[in-house]
């Protein structure tokens, strides 16, 4: 299977006069901000899922690659190579998401990782996949409240459409980790909906958007998932200190782990960046093959 990561640097000069040319939305760190990990989610994979074949990473432009990045081993893909160029430039993880299968050389079964998930446990493919089914857990929901929640109940009501369902007021919501795919039944959703996922997606993130869960639910009506919840620990830096964060990295309770970013004073953003940086290096101190 492979791995597709996306990735952004808020950092970037050149991304963050993009985003003001073509944005009026203010810049919100806590979506944006890069935090350094991004070599340690690599020596994760290498370390923790060797039955891993290509690592995809998926970035606006040239200048959102990591110097330190080993080009022959890690595969850079453009937004420009698989979003649609009417939807371009994005600055919306849901457009970047729903083209994520146009990867050239993607294979059958992929694994889709924000860059703040990070494998701190050995994994099995057992994890993800079961007998051609995708593995996740699914929770049910009825209140559509908040922009999330609305673009969770879209995403499932076009699942539904596209295999001839019935909408309802029920929804079903995938959990929040990493994500497994099968291409060919991303592909087939995609292709049976496809003027109204174009038709919901926007240059930043609205309510009217669809997302990625929207593949994952049409293979759970379709009898494609099995609904069992992967091997993961959510953390909020906003709830969590410093030390109970580089706590979790050093000494894991589960396989996966998510630690999720918040609005935050300067001066908590430097302690939580020191200590978890720390931690990720006693984790995991040698270079990847991801890494020059």
């Amino acid at each position: 299977m492979d791995i597709v990561i996306t990735y952004v640097d808020g950092n970037d000069s050149e991304w963050r006069e993009a985003y003001e040319k073509y944005t009026d939305k203010p810049l919100l760190d806590k979506r944006f901000r890069d935090w350094g990990t991004l070599k340690y989610l690599m020596r994760g994979i290498e370390k923790n899922m060797p039955f891993v074949r290509n690592v995809y990473l998926v970035v606006s432009g040239e200048s959102q690659v990591p110097d330190w990045v080993n080009r022959e081993n890690l595969r850079i893909v453009l937004h420009s190579d698989i979003i649609p160029e009417k939807l371009l430039p994005t600055f919306n993880c849901n457009p970047i998401e729903l083209h994520l299968q146009n990867i050239e050389g993607l294979d059958e079964k992929y694994l889709y990782f924000n860059d703040d998930i990070f494998p701190v446990l050995p994994c099995e493919e057992t994890d993800f996949y079961d007998n051609g089914k995708v593995c996740i857990g699914f929770s049910r929901h009825i209140l559509s409240w908040g922009m999330f929640k609305k673009i969770t109940k879209l995403s499932d009501t076009l699942a539904r459409k596209a295999l001839g369902m019935k909408p309802s007021c029920c929804f079903v919501r995938p959990q929040h980790i990493c994500t497994p795919m099968l291409k060919t039944e991303v592909e087939a959703v995609y292709s049976a909906v496809k003027d109204e996922i174009i038709d919901s997606l926007t240059t930043v993130r609205e309510a009217k958007n669809a997302n990625q869960y929207l593949f994952l639910d049409y293979m759970y009506y379709k009898g494609k998932a099995v609904n069992r919840k992967i091997s993961r620990r959510h953390i909020s830096m906003g709830m969590a200190s410093p030390d109970k964060i580089a706590a979790e990295i050093l000494h894991p309770s589960a396989k996966l782990l998510c630690i999720n970013d918040v609005e935050m004073s300067d001066e908590k953003f430097s302690a939580v960046h020191e200590a978890m940086n720390a931690a990720f290096e006693a984790k995991f101190p040698s270079k990847s093959k991801y890494e020059l």
